[in-house]
């Protein structure tokens, strides 16, 4: 997660040092910067109707260059950056869709219940013909849809008696806003009452309608007032300007958050006395003034900080976001961390897919249920002041220089989607080929592996996991309160051909201790000779005894021996046991000290039992390779206490036998360990 993590930060700021290149392309080949201020006189009369129609402010009635100049200057200062925008936006001619109501359920959902919106409806009674036209309403949904304005249309057809109950006898236009200023407040239907069905003047109805929710303010002692009165609002936001209405993209902004910032209008048009704007730090118009309890942000200055509709709604949703916001981007950036496991991973184009998909699943469950809380939180009234601290933070962090550049870039990237995933997309193959390399350089294997392959490998994982679950999640070392395994009392009455074998992880093998083979002193040949002359003899017959009898012995009294072995051990004198041939040789104490002698690849050192973990049984043979330990060989111990050469044992289990070679006990199953008695007399028994 952390490296996931790590990359998507990378990414972020890859995207903004290559925002920064552009903007040194651009004005390296124009000469002008996006927050460079333009010259409304420079431009010509076709981008300055795009300014006006961008802002939202009508120019029906002004014919003449100079009086929409005029216009776009008291709306506010241009920059080449919403110049470019608005260009853009023009040219890029998609259609926007418009929603077909279907009943009565349909239009009470979409807008009656929509509290933080504006809606514009267009009613067709029966056996009529639409108030606007085909064409004309095509260009009005564009336009108004520059703004936020959702538009749709109720045939009556479909649901004439909610028509008749409404009194929509004729065709018509509807608008439907809040009509209070709190959050989700009720909402009013206005009809549209004018003769003129043209998009201008039904652009200016609309308009009127909502900037008449807009407190505005016609004269200084009004604003004095007004300025400091403290209310519910900790953020509001006023428009100084000689207009007579604000623009409509402010009059949309305030349905948009309403109950989170209060947007004040201040018409100075016939305004005499204009010192306590001076007072107030206001010297020029028009301005737009931020005003919270921590001070007063002058919004325009910043990089980025637009007169439009999309700069200033991200503005305000960075300074007083919603529940809603913050959920969204943080499933944004979830999604994004999550996706570059499609290049972390390495190996089969399948095996990619299938990690994405489950690292996707994961990541968005845990997403859902860490918010649960959250939300439950905020509900609680103990919080409201972690609430207000946390909004305050917001404030400061997001009126920063570096906050405009994200936000910025954020608008940028946002506007050219195939630029942002084609980025992400180099990104992800420059992670993919830097982890290839690196595995390579650690002989990763799992690198080459084709799709087959993987498969394979995963069935093979899904049956292990089917039929012996347990070894798929069990780790050796464990404590166990079963004396003896069940699953192998099954496995040993069912017949072991008529089943799948199950494929166990090796994984528990490097968990099993080892150790090496020490021994206590060290002799000359002819003293051990001269010393133990009878015993090498004895120790002679004895393996001649052994041997024949192991001839006779069938492989099912073999292995009850050797169980025998193991679980008799705590009746042998020093609780030794020298496991030659499968076989526990239950001797007198001094004739068994004997015949480690014999055993000893040295054939002159006694063992060094303490270096032995304490659950091992001790024997200095190895009933795999049939060969006795040498001095400083390595050894490894299994769950029931067996010792065995690390090679052999090993390759035992590699193999697929996993169990021990002697009892049979499962290699990944903990036995109850073994404690060594106390010796007893050194005599040996009657």
């Amino acid at each position: 997660m952390w490296v996931k993590l790590c990359c998507l930060l990378l990414y972020f700021l890859a995207l903004f040092v290559l925002a920064r290149v552009f903007e040194a392309v651009a004005w390296y080949e124009s000469g002008f910067l996006a927050t460079q201020l333009v010259d409304p006189v420079a431009l010509s009369f076709r981008k300055l109707r795009t300014i006006l129609e961008c802002r939202g402010l009508g120019h029906s009635g002004l014919p003449e260059k100079k009086d929409v100049r005029e216009l776009v200057e008291k709306s506010g200062d241009l920059m080449e950056g919403e110049l470019y925008s608005a260009l853009k936006e023009e040219e890029a001619s998609e259609s926007v869709s418009s929603t077909n109501f279907s009943g009565e359920m349909h239009f009470y959902e979409l807008v009656e219940d929509t509290k933080d919106g504006i809606w514009l409806v267009q009613v067709i009674a029966n056996d009529r013909s639409p108030l606007v036209g085909k064409v004309h309403w095509e260009k009005m949904v564009k336009k108004v849809s520059r703004f936020g304005i959702r538009t749709g249309t109720f045939n009556c057809s479909s649901d004439p008696r909610y028509c008749k109950r409404r009194g929509w006898l004729k065709s018509t236009l509807i608008m439907s806003v809040p009509q209070t200023s709190t959050s989700k407040g009720k909402v009013m239907l206005k009809e549209y009452s004018g003769r003129k069905i043209e998009v201008e003047h039904i652009f200016k109805w609309i308009t009127a309608h909502a900037a008449s929710r807009i407190k505005t303010i016609y004269n200084s002692e009004h604003l004095k007032e007004e300025w400091n009165k403290s209310d519910q609002y900790r953020v509001k936001i006023y428009l100084f300007a000689n207009l007579d209405q604000p623009p409509a993209f402010f009059s949309a902004l305030s349905v948009k958050f309403t109950g989170r910032v209060e947007f004040i209008f201040v018409n100075v048009e016939n305004w005499d006395n204009k010192s306590y704007m001076a007072e107030i730090g206001i010297y020029k118009t028009p301005s737009y003034i931020l005003r919270t309890p921590e001070g007063i942000y002058r919004y325009g200055n910043n990089t980025g900080e637009f007169i439009s509709l999309r700069a200033m709604d991200s503005f305000l949703r960075s300074l007083q976001p919603e529940v809603n916001d913050l959920f969204v981007l943080s499933l944004v950036l979830v999604n994004l961390m999550a996706w570059m496991d499609l290049f972390i991973t390495q190996g089969a184009t399948i095996k990619r897919f299938v990690v994405l998909i489950s690292t996707l699943g994961t990541y968005n469950s845990l997403l859902i249920i860490s918010w649960l809380p959250v939300l439950g939180f905020l509900q609680l009234p103990y919080l409201d002041s972690f609430y207000e601290y946390s909004l305050k933070l917001f404030r400061y962090s997001n009126t920063t220089t570096l906050a405009s550049w994200v936000r910025a870039d954020w608008m940028f990237y946002s506007s050219h989607p195939a630029l942002f995933l084609s980025t992400y997309l180099g990104h992800g193959l420059l992670i993919d080929y830097f982890e290839k390399k690196r595995r390579r350089n650690n002989n990763t294997d799992e690198v080459n592996a084709n799709n087959l392959e993987w498969l394979s490998s995963l069935w093979d994982w899904y049956t292990s996991y089917l039929f012996h679950p347990i070894a798929s999640f069990q780790h050796f070392p464990f404590d166990s309160d079963w004396d003896e395994d069940p699953d192998l009392f099954l496995e040993r009455l069912a017949f072991p051909d008529l089943w799948l074998h199950p494929l166990i992880p090796t994984d528990y093998i490097k968990n099993l201790p080892m150790w090496r083979f020490q021994c206590l002193g060290a002799h000359s040949d002819e003293e051990m000779l001269e010393t133990f002359p009878d015993s090498e003899s004895d120790s002679d017959s004895e393996n001649k005894e052994v041997f024949s009898s192991d001839r006779e012995v069938s492989e099912d009294d073999e292995l009850s021996t050797c169980h025998r072995c193991s679980e008799g051990e705590r009746r042998c004198g020093v609780g030794t046991c020298s496991c030659a041939s499968h076989y526990c040789h239950h001797e007198p104490c001094e004739r068994r000290a004997r015949s480690y002698g014999s055993y000893s690849s040295a054939g002159d050192m006694e063992p060094d039992w303490s270096a032995w973990p304490p659950d091992m049984l001790h024997c200095t043979e190895c009933v795999v390779c049939l060969e006795n330990f040498a001095k400083g060989c390595l050894l490894m111990g299994l769950p029931c206490g067996h010792v065995f050469h690390q090679n052999c044992i090993v390759m035992w289990l590699a193999g697929g036998r996993h169990c021990c070679p002697v009892c049979r006990w499962a290699s990944y199953k903990k036995k109850q360990p073994y404690t060594h008695p106390q010796p007893l007399s050194s005599e040996p028994p009657s």
